[in-house]
């Protein structure tokens, strides 16, 4: 990869991993509905990316359940998990989306695994425990339970991309945005209140964040990142993307003053170990799951 290339992967993963701790900072300290939120930026990404529409996919159907499992419930149960949870542990746990693609190919479409890629399941999985659960209380962190099974929920998507024909990256941006923020805002009309009042407190802050997720992360951050799967093997890039979570441990700690403890540190080194085991050995049955990682992971 040469070195202009690296820099753009570089930047994509540096504004992924500042934007979960951004979405951490509206859900949770302005106070604005997760759910709410995740409506209003779907609809930010169907309205900029309204020319990608054409030309209408020939499978609306698939591609409308698509979008509601790497889109509006995937994305719902996301940023709950971050109104409940610290940035810096949502953004290792969010990267369980490459072990459980890996599961579903074995479990859907004959994808076999060596010991090599087990032993990576098996440590992104006990990374993201030894984080979520504090031993001290016997309990365990709610919004990262959110956020694993919006990892889950991420990785159907995948699976069902496979039954669909190639579409480009914008494209797809365009339809998931289109089809996600109705089913969204309904949901947050019956389950959340004062949306209106906090879209008023959060002010121009606010307004800053909700274009920096659309336009920095759905346009430019997908856009580039899919540019280069078009020059580069997938199993160079999805090691390299592993500087994401790095990134938001790092916004995290110095942006919302998270703690640094054993745990976080001890899980985050155990999870990534696994994770980038199972990055360099290529998913051969669903390649288009790194691309549906990194929708669902890095934002969309």
């Amino acid at each position: 990869m040469n070195f202009r290339d690296f820099m753009l992967l570089f930047a994509v993963c540096l504004v992924w991993g500042l934007n979960l701790v951004i979405t951490r900072w509206v859900v949770a300290d302005l106070g604005v509905p997760p759910i709410f939120f995740a409506a209003t930026r779907f609809a930010g990404v169907a309205l900029f990316l309204l020319a990608f529409l054409r030309p209408k996919p020939e499978d609306l159907r698939m591609l409308f359940l698509i979008a509601m499992f790497i889109g509006a419930v995937h994305f719902a149960l996301l940023f709950l998990g971050l109104q409940n949870a610290e940035a810096s542990a949502a953004s290792i746990t969010g990267q369980l989306g490459a072990p459980f693609s890996t599961l579903m190919s074995m479990a859907f479409l004959g994808e076999t695994i060596g010991w090599r890629r087990g032993l990576g399941i098996m440590l992104s999985f006990a990374g993201v425990v030894l984080i979520a659960f504090d031993p001290g209380s016997f309990s365990i962190s709610i919004g990262l339970v959110y956020i694993t099974i919006a990892a889950f929920i991420g990785s159907i998507g995948g699976i069902l991309m496979k039954r669909m024909a190639p579409i480009k990256a914008l494209q797809l941006q365009a339809w998931v945005g289109l089809f996600s923020f109705a089913p969204l805002f309904i949901t947050s009309g019956l389950l959340e209140s004062g949306q209106i009042q906090s879209v008023m407190q959060g002010g121009w802050q606010l307004c800053l964040a909700w274009l920096f997720a659309v336009v920095g992360v759905s346009i430019f951050g997908h856009g580039a990142f899919y540019s280069l799967i078009k020059k580069y093997d997938i199993s160079l890039l999805s090691p390299l993307t592993l500087m994401t979570p790095v990134w938001g441990v790092i916004f995290g700690i110095i942006l919302l003053n998270e703690p640094i403890t054993a745990r976080l540190v001890l899980g985050s080194v155990i999870s990534l170990s696994g994770v980038f085991v199972i990055a360099v050995r290529q998913n051969q049955r669903l390649p288009e799951a790194s691309i549906v990682e990194k929708m669902s992971s890095g934002g969309s």
